[in-house]
């Protein structure tokens, strides 16, 4: 991992531990595809696949980064 660069950055999955005031956004303990976004990082925010299907962002404390096998992110893209 980079010098600065936070978990986040570096996973393209992050489960949701919060979904405060987005709950019918984000299901708790889901793993939602991340789209790297540096600005949204510097003001502590991440850009998530919600339950639209839509990219949003969110703070970066609602979610956990999670490092899943190669063949698991496709698995996690055809389920949602």
């Amino acid at each position: 991992m980079m010098h600065g660069t936070s978990p986040l950055a570096q996973s393209r999955f992050a489960v949701c531990v919060c979904n405060d005031g987005y709950p019918a956004a984000l299901e708790l303990h889901r793993a939602y595809p991340m789209i790297p976004d540096a600005q949204a990082t510097r003001h502590g925010l991440v850009r998530i696949v919600d339950e639209s299907g839509e990219a949003y962002l969110y703070p970066q404390e609602f979610f956990h980064p999670v490092n899943l096998p190669d063949a698991a992110p496709q698995d996690l893209l055809r389920a949602s």
